[in-house]
């Protein structure tokens, strides 16, 4: 049996977590009081309820507009490096040995920040937060992925940035929000400014819409993984448990090792999965895809990498090698060089769960 103290203390690597999603309700309402930032409940407590409530109505649309409370208190470079600093103490004391946490800069510029102004706040959190875990006797590598919002116009530009940063804390480029009506090819000069490069992207597809955002997301863009992916079941025919049929489309994604990022409690809250147990993770895991765990936003689902963790433990049964095979699974897809990804798991991840 895996119990919680165990799942407390084995490194755990983390591809998708949003910044605005993990911000702590204290910071939120301290931030909102001297900003002026007008929001639903004042008090911390009742502020962290009303983000799960209101992120847990089966709409991903309704899930996003959560998000114009976090990122309305990070607007300044004082409110970044705190967010920032506060995220990667919050991931290491989970255990998170590396993240890569994502952000769109272009939300963050409403009090004059520049767009290189608001990656340099976020880079100081993230080198404040990680010498602060290093006094508490923890190691976290954490880095950045910058986010172009979909349905706006300014991923070619932020695709750029993130090259001109990809020495400096920078990994990789992404696009989120509404995926409905938004297809990734609206964004294709950024995708392909980015394979001209030799940069890492991926791609949010397969979470509120299905198979085609998938297919566009692979086939026209060229994504390195994909961001949830959990609609790739509706390529895979279960209707024989014992012998499940994959699609042309399922059997690429698992041909070619493309990683999904699965985050099973967000999956819940935004209705492309209607419990933990009826995940789509267990039949991905059991056919053998690269499957990922990861918490997507730790506010809006009360969540942490150790509970994700937990829940799957409770619902399908897996042990510490199955932990660990998702663990290595994600150091493997890391936008880090391969070297330093092999470090990472022969001196890190393998003792850790060996201890």
């Amino acid at each position: 049996m895996v119990t919680a103290d165990d799942i407390a203390r084995v490194p755990k690597v983390l591809l998708h977590d949003h910044l605005d999603g993990g911000v702590r309700p204290r910071t939120v309402a301290e931030i909102a009081e001297r900003t002026g930032h007008e929001l639903p409940v004042a008090d911390p407590d009742a502020l962290g309820q009303w983000f799960a409530d209101a992120a847990t109505s089966g709409s991903l649309v309704r899930y996003l507009e959560t998000f114009e409370h976090t990122v309305g208190v990070m607007q300044t470079t004082e409110d970044l490096v705190r967010v920032a600093r506060e995220c990667v103490e919050d991931l290491a004391d989970d255990g998170v040995l590396y993240a890569e946490v994502r952000w769109a800069p272009e939300q963050h510029l409403r009090e004059g920040l520049t767009l290189t102004g608001a990656v340099d706040a976020v880079r100081e959190g993230f080198a404040q937060g990680a010498a602060e875990a290093q006094r508490r006797g923890r190691t976290i590598h954490p880095r950045q992925i910058l986010t172009a919002m979909r349905h706006q116009a300014r991923s070619l530009e932020i695709a750029e940035l993130a090259v001109a940063y990809r020495d400096r804390g920078v990994v990789g480029f992404d696009i989120a929000g509404a995926e409905a009506g938004y297809p990734p090819t609206r964004h294709l000069d950024a995708f392909e400014y980015l394979h001209r490069e030799n940069a890492h992207f991926t791609i949010h597809a397969g979470e509120a819409f299905g198979l085609p955002s998938i297919w566009q997301a692979i086939q026209w863009c060229g994504a390195d993984r994909l961001g949830h992916g959990v609609r790739i079941i509706d390529d895979i025919d279960t209707s024989d448990p014992e012998r499940p049929r994959l699609g042309r489309l399922a059997a690429y994604v698992r041909d070619k090792r493309i990683p999904l990022e699965l985050c099973p409690s967000s999956n819940v809250q935004t209705g492309a999965a209607a419990s933990i147990a009826e995940h789509p993770i267990g039949t991905l895991a059991a056919l053998g895809f690269r499957v990922t765990v990861n918490t997507d936003n730790r506010l809006m689902s009360q969540t942490s990498m150790s509970r994700e963790m937990s829940l799957l433990v409770d619902a399908f049964g897996y042990d510490l090698d199955d932990l660990r095979w998702f663990t290595v699974n994600a150091m493997k897809s890391a936008f880090l060089p391969f070297d330093e990804r092999l470090a990472l798991i022969q001196d890190a991840v393998k003792p850790g769960y060996a201890i």
